[in-house]
């Protein structure tokens, strides 16, 4: 265990402290990271209530990829500064959260799954369920979630 982890970050405090966490591990076990960073470019709730022109819904989308990418050097940064030596892979998805990690942990063999318990996600976790909720429910590795 703990030699490929994959580490959603979203730039809240609990992401950074399992990006910590993976990277202590990591190096204990000579294991590598994938640190994932997921875009959901519409929030379900609003959708249902509001039509957004397709202009507004593009230039939200592009900075919500600027800061996903953001997010991504910032966690690059943070694993340097901490002298993390093992192999680091940056991904930037499009789409569900919880959906999107498990996809990755699948396709890179992840042995493990290191997230925070609660992201940036707001009203929409209070009414549909923490994304860590849900990637501990239906994950096929074991995930350590972090406060």
């Amino acid at each position: 265990m703990f030699q490929k982890i994959v580490v959603p970050v979203d730039g809240s405090k609990t992401a950074w402290k399992a990006l910590d966490t993976a990277a202590s591990l990591a190096g204990k076990y000579g294991g590598d990271l994938v640190v994932v960073n997921v875009v959901e470019p519409y929030d379900a709730i609003s959708s249902m209530s509001m039509h957004l022109d397709r202009v507004v819904l593009e230039k939200a989308l592009k900075a919500m990829k600027k800061a996903s990418l953001d997010v991504l050097d910032d966690a690059k940064a943070r694993l340097e500064k901490a002298g993390f030596a093992g192999k680091a892979d940056f991904v930037e998805k499009e789409g569900n959260a919880a959906e999107l990690i498990l996809s990755v942990a699948r396709k890179e063999g992840a042995d493990s799954v290191v997230m925070g318990s609660r992201g940036l996600s707001g009203i929409t976790e209070f009414l549909l369920g923490s994304v860590s909720t849900k990637v501990t429910q239906y994950a096929e590795i074991p995930v350590l979630v972090v406060k």
